[in-house]
């Protein structure tokens, strides 16, 4: 099956349309903070949402939304996650009230989103203000719509692919955001994917719920995990392929376009991670099942001390077997190699759970590189796994420690 990344983001797919604007919610002007994506007509919908007890609002109502299978559009604000305010789904449904009002789409057809500090009041103001002039400019805006869900990222990032089913041409598009209080058990922060594949809502469900298990579920930067994390994505089916209601053929070939979406996305948050200078690959291979190729891979991404290990290029893989050791995972203590590969080259550093001579010149350039893959074979199974992360730095410290002020 041939994939091809084409340009175009969230609007890549035939029938949608997208933009963001700077309404006020933020007080740096230059800094957008208000997005909309619509399609044209009424799509097939799916989410996955934050497992945190503490839940935005606009969670809350989206799901709402979403439960019978179809809406049509989505609105996001930057700078604010409306979360643990008394009025919260109030305002979340009046950030739904008007999109019908300027664009004409049902409320209960439209998904809400929020993110930005936590615990302060979110005033609809700004947001009336600059509606109309945020549908006014609906277009081929993917990219400004991935800049207005910014936070404290320090680059928009987009994914557009284009495939075949049932002889259609079929495209899936995407935005996303989050660099910080990353580790979910079910997405990262916003994440925003369109598709004009027609398949039904039952099965979009499944493919976005079985995919996040091993891409965004695989990420994380922190180990702090957000109260309003939403992946959502729209399937308008104007590609017009035979609508898809069951697995098979058609079914495998969207779903593995989509997982080449979501990790590409995935890399693009890790490597953006607050602070970070690396982005860190972790793939596990000879594990003795799925979950145990899981749990280690996102223990040794999540250790400070392997990130902090990774920021200063210094190969203690020490540290990596520590995190492998209380992982929980079950594994063969005695039988883990592990190496670090990088464009500079490869280094193998353990091997059966022992140390091996190696060249500190050699990996100290292997571990200078920007992208690094920490890879650990259990020699126990036949199951793998790939987590992303990233490196921890003084940055980090420097960004949180005055967030809110």
């Amino acid at each position: 099956m041939n994939i091809n990344e084409i340009e175009g983001g969230v609007c890549a797919p035939v029938g949608f349309r997208a933009n963001g604007v700077h309404c006020g919610i933020r007080k740096n002007k230059i800094k957008k903070d208000f997005a909309l994506i619509v399609s044209d007509v009424r799509a097939s919908a799916a989410g996955v949402y934050t497992t945190n007890l503490v839940k935005g609002a606009p969670v809350l109502v989206t799901k709402r939304h979403l439960s019978d299978g179809y809406a049509q559009a989505i609105i996001v604000n930057s700078g604010n996650a409306n979360t643990c305010n008394a009025d919260g789904v109030e305002i979340a449904e009046g950030m739904c009230a008007m999109v019908e009002r300027a664009c004409g789409i049902s409320a209960y057809d439209v998904a809400v989103a929020s993110t930005g500090v936590i615990g302060q009041k979110l005033d609809l103001s700004p947001m009336l203000a600059h509606i109309d002039e945020l549908c006014a400019g609906l277009g081929d805006n993917s990219r400004a719509a991935a800049e207005a869900i910014m936070t404290t990222d320090t680059v928009s990032k987009e994914v557009a692919v284009e495939f075949t089913i049932d002889g259609k041409k079929c495209r899936i598009g995407g935005i996303a955001k989050g660099v910080g209080m990353v580790c979910p058990n079910m997405a990262t922060n916003l994440i925003f994917l369109s598709t004009d594949v027609a398949i039904a809502p039952d099965m979009l469900r499944k493919a976005l719920s079985d995919d996040v298990k091993g891409s965004f579920n695989m990420l994380s930067v922190d180990g702090d995990q957000s109260t309003n994390d939403t992946c959502l994505i729209l399937a308008n089916g104007l590609a017009g392929n035979k609508l898809i209601q069951g697995r098979g053929g058609a079914y495998n070939r969207f779903i593995k376009a989509l997982g080449y979406c979501t990790v590409k996305l995935c890399k693009m948050l890790a490597k953006d991670g607050e602070g970070a200078t690396k982005l860190i690959e972790c793939a596990v291979s000879g594990a003795k099942s799925l979950k145990a190729a899981r749990t280690v891979c996102k223990s040794v991404i999540k250790s400070s001390l392997v990130k902090a290990a990774m920021f200063g290029a210094d190969a203690n893989w020490g540290r990596v077997l520590c995190a492998i050791g209380y992982s929980g995972a079950d594994v063969d203590v005695h039988a883990i190699d592990v190496k670090f590969v990088s464009r500079a080259g490869q280094v193998k550093v353990c091997e059966d759970g022992h140390g091996l001579d190696f060249s500190e010149e050699l990996a100290k350039k292997v571990l200078s590189e920007d992208e690094i893959t920490i890879g650990i074979d259990l020699k126990s199974g036949n199951f793998r796994a790939t987590a992303w992360g990233c490196d921890l730095t003084y940055d980090y410290v420097k960004i949180n420690g005055d967030y809110r002020t």
